[in-house]
């Protein structure tokens, strides 16, 4: 049932959707990470933490617009190659699978450690909070992980040129197509989920185990900010979004191991194209949480501003959807 109405015109229009938004996207991770790297080398090189904060909110930001554009990048394949599986050979003649493989195997690689960079820097950010300054071994990290990430951005871009402009091909493109033997990396890692029985229920795990921390700290976050636990201090519970984190990154980790074994499923499904939005939107509020003064000033007993009670209950409502849309995948996505 779900294959017929992944071929319907009406996920066809999804597809074509996701198509512009990988075009829209696709310069944001390569041209974001070199200005948050440029910012951040003139930082350490200034001794500025407001340069230094600023290139860590980049990096945090560039990390998460990743995430869609790695994710609609199977959209615009299917689009551009006229297939619907990963899989399958292209049926427009101009465009070459090898090609599309590569750039997703390259993509992969620079997602992983684009997210890695973006985790650091947010935890820069959170030490900077609570002890005024970022410890030298996260600046060390950060500056190691972005200059991996720079140059793996770049390749993935190079080799995602490659597929649709054939005036900047060479031997490099010649060589990406993979020998049958010796499938893409990206392939490779999506087969080994689906063919290793232990893998996807041992992912769905630690799936819901990240979700409970992910929420479980986001409510109380965002309740003690509502007026509930008043008498705990919003500096104590600063403590604990680490934990949030943790649980994010947990989700994030089992969630493209899942797509990647079966990007088709999720690419073709408004509820999970809905629960990306709202996981983006919700991040933006661990943001407002983890760098303004407003929330981190509220002591035991008093009330926050409305500004930052709005934040909370907004919170507190993409969690909550971005759950809700997990669920409904099967449902009013026809997944799985």
């Amino acid at each position: 049932m779900s294959r017929n109405l992944r071929s319907s015109g009406c996920v066809q229009a999804t597809t074509v959707d996701l198509a512009h938004v990988h075009l829209l996207l696709n310069h944001f991770p390569v041209i974001g990470t070199i200005i948050a790297f440029g910012l951040f080398l003139l930082g350490l090189a200034s001794k500025s933490d407001d340069l230094k904060r600023a290139s860590l909110v980049i990096f945090l930001g560039i990390s998460l617009v990743t995430i869609a554009t790695y994710i609609s990048g199977n959209g615009a394949a299917a689009k551009i190659c006229k297939a619907d599986q990963p899989e399958d050979p292209c049926r427009n003649p101009a465009v070459s699978r090898a090609l599309i493989q590569a750039h997703e195997s390259a993509a992969l690689v620079a997602f992983g450690f684009m997210e890695i960079t973006g985790a650091l820097a947010w935890l820069g950010l959170w030490q900077f909070r609570r002890r005024a300054r970022v410890p030298g071994w996260n600046l060390s990290a950060v500056l190691v992980f972005s200059a991996v990430t720079l140059l793996l951005m770049a390749k993935a871009s190079n080799l995602g040129g490659n597929v649709r402009h054939p005036e900047i091909r060479g031997t490099e493109a010649a060589a990406a197509a993979p020998a049958p033997a010796d499938p893409p990396f990206a392939r490779a890692v999506g087969a080994f989920v689906t063919g290793e029985t232990w893998i996807w229920p041992s992912c769905e795990t630690l799936h819901f185990i990240g979700l409970c921390l992910l929420f479980g700290i986001t409510a109380m976050v965002d309740l003690r900010v509502l007026g509930l636990m008043k008498g705990v201090s919003f500096q104590a519970l600063h403590k604990l979004l680490p934990w949030g984190v943790l649980g994010f990154a947990v989700n994030l980790v089992t969630g493209i191991l899942f797509f990647v074994a079966d990007p088709d499923q999720y690419t073709t499904n408004v509820p999970f194209q809905w629960k990306i939005i709202l996981i983006l939107l919700a991040a933006l509020n661990l943001l407002y949480f983890t760098i303004f003064e407003t929330p981190w000033s509220l002591e035991a007993g008093e009330d926050a501003p409305a500004i930052t009670r709005l934040v909370a209950g907004s919170a507190l409502f993409l969690v909550i959807g971005v759950m809700f849309c997990g669920r409904m995948l099967p449902f009013l996505g026809n997944s799985f």
